[in-house]
């Protein structure tokens, strides 16, 4: 006999989705009542970056997403060796890109 959960949650990835966005800076912003995460794609030589995407959290949720992804983060590390974040600004992403200055 087939167990009826009703917890269950079917979730959808439509194939766009699926694709993902890419995103190599990320700026959290707050307020008593939410937590707002951009998500940025930033390119060499290009003084203007555009947000590819806004996720709106409460705060509690904002600390759920916190813990689930220091889980994942040690998950991965166990396996695959600590993540060097590098830089010399407390782990913020290098705007270099480690490559030679563009000129026009």
């Amino acid at each position: 006999m087939e167990e009826h959960n009703d917890n269950q949650l079917n979730i959808e990835l439509s194939e766009e989705m699926a694709e993902g966005t890419y995103s190599n800076l990320a700026i959290i912003t707050h307020s008593n009542s939410e937590f707002v995460l951009d998500f940025i794609r930033v390119m060499p030589g290009v003084p203007k970056a555009k947000v590819k995407s806004r996720i709106v959290l409460t705060p509690d949720h904002a600390k759920r997403l916190l813990n689930a992804l220091a889980d994942n983060i040690e998950k991965f590390e166990m396996i695959n060796g600590t993540i060097n974040v590098g830089g010399d600004n407390n782990g913020g992403m290098p705007f270099n890109f480690g490559g030679p200055t563009a000129q026009a």
